[in-house]
């Protein structure tokens, strides 16, 4: 299982001199030093290097270790001592006190854009171009999330892809939703209430609130844009988001906002056996393909389908795509031994072999196209359908921002507004995340 947190902690704005003190030598850098001559792996020196990185499981561990066994394979000179569980703030405060540690790998996208601009972690252009890697065997979409100005300073490791579950005996029959109305009308019709009128079971739950639903998954949908150009929010003058949020409130209010927010309220916790999608309680959830591991481990008998996420009726082209992001990992600055992470950087983000031993046993989606379509890679129909979405050539991420986190929430809260009935005004609540996503981009520098 993974997670996509927002890493609120880890907004503090790194200083430019980041792995420095002072009196203190400066680390060497990525492209400071000559390259070795001769097969890297028998001209690299000896050395130790720390790996610090958010998975924390018995099963995660040991998918890093044998990950990491195959990088000593071919670098025997090197020793890795992993630090298990370590989140951002921690990888951030670690950088600005000059105790980074060689690699550092971030389960979240929403500091790449931070770390790249103030040079926290190191640029991997050069020895990316220097060791011939051509970054095309990446979809795009991952490009995309683990660079910022121009500065690859991170890769993508593993990915999240988000699609729809749906409960087969729970649709008897049906086929799952391909655009938005469909969706409607299968909600409708696969609702049940008592005889009060309160919910039994839910169609689906199109609630900012309920678990997955952040803006961000829900965008792809309409192929809403989150900034323009410039840099400054597209949210107020995107009509797609405007599309979005009507289908959202009307099938609120079908549901009836608090009838629909107490049956929300009394389901069980998201990463239990008591999920409401594993009971029975929802036909169909927004989800990511890291689900298909919980329902093997917690609701081994649920007989359920996945598919990409139904779209806007006038934007038939986009359906199969979907929302992305994942795992980033690279070398903070101030690591002591630069030349040897950027081997294990190389070796975890790009080595077939490797990557399909983290997804087989981590369950997300491997980033590489040769990993993505090896015969070694543990997959059937369900968890096909999340390889599907990360190819699709539509599927989109959250652009990077030195703001990334504060504008997701800034959506979220005036979604959860809107679908409340406590903000009347589309158009103004919209322009008006407009101005604090903009307001706080000024106070970033742009």
């Amino acid at each position: 299982m993974r997670l996509v947190p927002l890493a609120v902690a880890a907004v503090v704005a790194v200083s430019a001199c980041t792995a420095c003190t002072a009196g203190r030598q400066a680390a060497p850098s990525l492209g400071a030093q000559p390259r070795p001559s001769g097969s890297a792996s028998q001209a690299l020196p000896a050395a130790t290097l720390e790996l610090w990185h958010g998975f924390s499981t018995d099963a995660e561990v040991k998918a890093f270790e044998e990950a990491i066994a195959s990088f000593n394979t071919k670098f025997a000179q090197i020793t890795v001592k992993a630090t298990k569980g370590v989140q951002d703030d921690q990888i951030t405060q670690a950088i600005r006190g000059g105790k980074a540690p060689d690699v550092a790998a971030s389960f979240t996208t929403d500091n790449v854009a931070q770390w790249c601009r103030s040079g926290s972690f190191q640029d991997l252009t050069p020895v990316i171009e220097q060791d011939g890697i051509d970054l095309s065997v990446l979809p795009e979409v991952a490009r995309a999330y683990t660079r910022f100005e121009g500065r690859q300073c991170t890769l993508p490791l593993l990915a999240d892809a988000y699609g729809l579950y749906y409960n087969k005996a729970l649709m008897k029959g049906e086929q799952p939703p391909r655009t938005l109305s469909e969706l409607t009308a299968l909600t409708k019709k696969l609702t049940v209430r008592d005889a009060k009128g309160e919910i039994k079971v839910a169609g689906f739950i199109p609630s900012v609130q309920y678990y997955e639903n952040s803006p961000s998954h829900l965008g792809p949908m309409v192929g809403a844009t989150w900034y323009n150009d410039d840099g400054t929010s597209a949210i107020g003058s995107d009509p797609a988001w405007k599309r979005l949020l009507t289908w959202q409130k009307e099938l609120i209010d079908w549901y009836g906002h608090d009838k629909l927010e107490r049956f929300r309220k009394g389901l069980g916790d998201e990463w239990s056996a008591e999920h409401p999608f594993f009971k029975g309680k929802v036909a169909m959830i927004l989800d990511g393909e890291w689900r298909n591991a919980m329902i093997a481990g917690e609701a081994k008998g649920l007989d359920y389908g996945t598919a990409p996420l139904p779209v806007a009726d006038d934007r038939p082209d986009l359906y199969g795509s979907g929302f992305t992001a994942g795992t980033v990992i690279g070398v903070p600055k101030g690591a002591k031994h630069p030349q040897q992470a950027w081997e294990l950087v190389k070796h975890l983000s790009t080595d077939t072999d490797s990557l399909v031993t983290l997804s087989n046993a981590l369950r997300n989606v491997p980033t590489t196209k040769a990993s993505m379509e090896s015969p070694k890679l543990s997959k059937n129909a369900n968890f096909q359908t999340f390889l599907d979405i990360f190819a699709h050539p539509k599927t989109s991420t959250l652009p990077a921002s030195v703001n990334s986190v504060f504008n997701q929430e800034a959506m979220a809260a005036f979604m959860a507004k809107w679908e409340k009935g406590s903000a009347p005004d589309l158009d103004a609540g919209l322009k008006g995340v407009d101005k604090l996503i903009n307001d706080k981009l000024k106070l970033s520098g742009g």
